[in-house]
C-alpha cells in the first residue's frame, strides 16, 4: 500500500492539464452495453475506477481495448451478471443495471461498494425501473432484475440522484415509448451522458434541466465520443494555487461548469481569470479569508469540493462555516486536518473552521477520495513533512496527481509501504 510524503511550503507555478472526467466517463463506458457497433471513447482518464469498469465490461461480454486515454469497445456475447468482487470496490458499477435490463431483460448486480462517505441507496434506481416494468429480488447481497420489455413511464424521483438519473436515462433510450424523468439531476456529467447517447441516435430532450424526456429508439449506433474534462480535478488545482500562494494555468478547464466553485474561491480571495491560453488562478493581495458554504446538487456547491475548500478555510484569516447537505458522513477528513493544526468544530451537518496562520506537517490517513485531496492540499501548504497513508483512494479519482503537482513545483514522493 503506497503513501505520499509531501515537503510543504512551496508555491506552485506553471501549467496543468485537466484530465477527462471520472464521473462522466464511468456511466458513458457502461453505456457501451447499449451499442450495437464498435465504438471509440476518447479523453478517458487513466484511473483505478476506469480499470475496474473495463474489467466489469469484459466480464459482461464487451470486448475492450484500452490504450492511454482511448477505450475501444465491441459488443460480444452479452452476459447479465456483475460479480461482487468488482462491484464492491466501486459504487458506480450499479450503473450497468439499467443497460442490462433494457438489452437483455435480466440482470444480476451485487450491491455496490466504494468510499465510506455515507449511505447512497439504490432504491430510487429500482423504484424507477419498476415503473418501467422491471421486477426485483434481493438474493445474498445481489439485486436480481427481470423485465419482459421495459416501457416508458413518468418517473418522479423522491430526491435528486445523479446515479439514478443516469441509470434510468440509459434504460429509457431503448425502452418502448416515452419516459419522463422529473426531479432529475442536472449535473454536467449527466448532460455529458445524455449528449453521448444523442450522438448515438437516442432521442433525449431536457438534459441539464430537472425534467428530461426520452423517446425510446430501436438501436444505438455511433463512432466516437470525447469525455468532458473533470470539473472536480480542475477545482482541486484551483485550490492548490490558492493554498500555496502560487499561480497556475489550467488547460482543458471546464470553467462553464464550475461557476459556483469559482465564485466561492473568488469570495475567499482568489483571482481566477479565463484567458486565451487557459484558466489562470492565483491568490489575491488580501490573502484567504473565511466564507460560508453549503453543499447542494448542481448548480449548487458540489459535495466533491467540500473537503478541498475546507483545507483552504483552515488557513484563512477568519472563520468559515460549511454545511454538508449531500452525504451524512463526509467530515472524516476533519480529524486528520486537526492533526495538522487546523481548528475545526463539527455540529451535526455543519463544521466551523477557524483559520490558523499555518498548518504543520503530520502523519495522516485518507478516508475517501476527496478527503485524500484535501490532505494533499493541506500538505502542500504545511510547514514540514506530511505523510498521507491509504492514497489508493486518490488513484481512484485523480490521474497521476503527484506527477502533475510535482511538474509545477510540489515536492511529493510516492513511497511503497
Amino acid at each position: 500500500m503506497d503513501k505520499f510524503v509531501i515537503e510543504g511550503g512551496v508555491p506552485l507555478h506553471g501549467t496543468v492539464t485537466v484530465s477527462g472526467s471520472k464521473n462522466a466517463a464511468l456511466p458513458i463506458l457502461f453505456a457501451a452495453i447499449l451499442l450495437d457497433d464498435p465504438f471509440t471513447f476518447n479523453n478517458v482518464p487513466r484511473l483505478q475506477d476506469i480499470k475496474t469498469t473495463i474489467k466489469l465490461l469484459e466480464l459482461l461480454g464487451i470486448e475492450v481495448e484500452h490504450e492511454e486515454h482511448t477505450v475501444k469497445t465491441r459488443l460480444g456475447n452479452l452476459l447479465p451478471e456483475a460479480p461482487y468482487d468488482l462491484v464492491r470496490t466501486m459504487r458506480a458499477s450499479v450503473l450497468c443495471l439499467g443497460p442490462l435490463l433494457t438489452r437483455l431483460g435480466r440482470a444480476r448486480v451485487s450491491l455496490p461498494g466504494g468510499c465510506a462517505i455515507g449511505a447512497r441507496p439504490v432504491d430510487q434506481h429500482l423504484k424507477g425501473l419498476e415503473q418501467m416494468g422491471a421486477r426485483f429480488d434481493l438474493d445474498g447481497g445481489d439485486i436480481i432484475g427481470r423485465a419482459h420489455k421495459l416501457h416508458g413511464a413518468k418517473i418522479s424521483f423522491d430526491l435528486t440522484t445523479v446515479g439514478g438519473t443516469e441509470n434510468l436515462l440509459m434504460a429509457a433510450v431503448l425502452a418502448e415509448g416515452e419516459t419522463i424523468l422529473e426531479n432529475a439531476a442536472r449535473e454536467p456529467e449527466v448532460v455529458d451522458l445524455a449528449n453521448f447517447l444523442v450522438s448515438c441516435g437516442a432521442n433525449i430532450k431536457g438534459q441539464g434541466t430537472s425534467v428530461i424526456h426520452i423517446e425510446g429508439v430501436k438501436a444505438l449506433h455511433g463512432l466516437n465520443y470525447a469525455i468532458m474534462p473533470d470539473r472536480i480535478e480542475a477545482g482541486t488545482f484551483l485550490a492548490a494555487a490558492g493554498i500555496t500562494n502560487g499561480k497556475l494555468l489550467l488547460k482543458n478547464c471546464p470553467l462553464a461548469d464550475m461557476e459556483t466553485v469559482v465564485a466561492r474561491l473568488e469570495e475567499m480571495g482568489m483571482d481566477i481569470r479565463n484567458t486565451s491560453d487557459g484558466v489562470l488562478a492565483s491568490l489575491g493581495k488580501t490573502g484567504l479569508h473565511g466564507i460560508d458554504v453549503k453543499t447542494q446538487p448542481y448548480p449548487g456547491f458540489p459535495t466533491d469540493m467540500q473537503a478541498q475548500i475546507m483545507a483552504l478555510m483552515s488557513i484563512a484569516s477568519s472563520t468559515s462555516m460549511i454545511e454538508e447537505r449531500i452525504f451524512e458522513n463526509r467530515f472524516m477528513h476533519v480529524q486528520e486536518l486537526a492533526r495538522m493544526g487546523a481548528q475545526i468544530k463539527i455540529s451535526g451537518h455543519s463544521a466551523m473552521i477557524r483559520g490558523v496562520p499555518h498548518l504543520i506537517g503530520a502523519q495522516v490517513m485518507a478516508s475517501d477520495l476527496r478527503a485524500s485531496a484535501s490532505l494533499v492540499l493541506a500538505g502542500l501548504a504545511a510547514q514540514g513533512t506530511t505523510h498521507i497513508r491509504r492514497i489508493y483512494h486518490l488513484d481512484r479519482g485523480y490521474e497521476k496527481l503527484e506527477e502533475k503537482l510535482n511538474a509545477v513545483g510540489a515536492r511529493i514522493t510516492r513511497v511503497s509501504q
